[in-house]
């Protein structure tokens, strides 16, 4: 069978994440500037090699002061560490639905980690392209990465919790 190589739609595209903020509500933010290629052997994403690439320095959370904050060297240390990247081990089906296994690396730091995947199927769009749909879905400990920066309030609560929520949707289109 043939390979396939994908790339990403970054207009189709969003890589977001969400944060509990002094533990009664959710902070959300995103990359703005993100990259992802992805090969198969037709259109069999089972055993796909995939590779994601965010600039740090895009992260957007809607705050210009908080953005700031998260590219210094108390979060993501943008200037030392101007990307993540996620490398895909393994896809597997589990319950009707996908995980997919790979490394991710913030600040130098890799971890594994399991994303669940809905597959949204394959669809030629109306300029011939085909197209696939992707969501995916997972959590992670940011200080396991070395994003340590902690504060608490006076009443004890913290201010940004450990646990990040990912969420990205991620449209691919077959390359020529």
């Amino acid at each position: 069978m043939a390979t396939t190589n994908w790339a990403i739609d970054s207009v189709h595209s969003e890589i977001g994440f969400k944060v509990r903020h002094m533990m009664i509500s959710n902070v959300r933010g995103n990359f703005e500037r993100f990259e992802t290629q992805v090969e198969t052997e037709g259109d069999d994403f089972t055993t796909a090699k995939i590779s994601f690439t965010a600039d740090v320095d895009s992260i957007n959370t809607r705050n210009e002061q908080r953005d700031g904050h998260l590219k210094s060297a108390d979060f993501f240390d943008a200037a030392n560490f101007p990307q993540l990247t996620f490398t895909g081990t393994k896809l597997e089906a589990v319950d009707g639905g996908h995980r997919l296994h790979g490394e991710l690396s913030i600040r130098g730091v890799s971890k594994s980690v399991v994303l669940d995947v809905d597959f949204g199927g394959i669809a030629t769009d109306p300029w011939g392209a085909v197209r696939a749909g992707f969501e995916l879905t997972g959590a992670l400990s940011r200080k396991e990465f070395g994003l340590q920066w902690d504060a608490v309030t006076e009443a004890g609560s913290v201010v940004v919790a450990d646990q990040i929520h990912l969420q990205a949707h991620i449209e691919l289109v077959k390359q020529a």
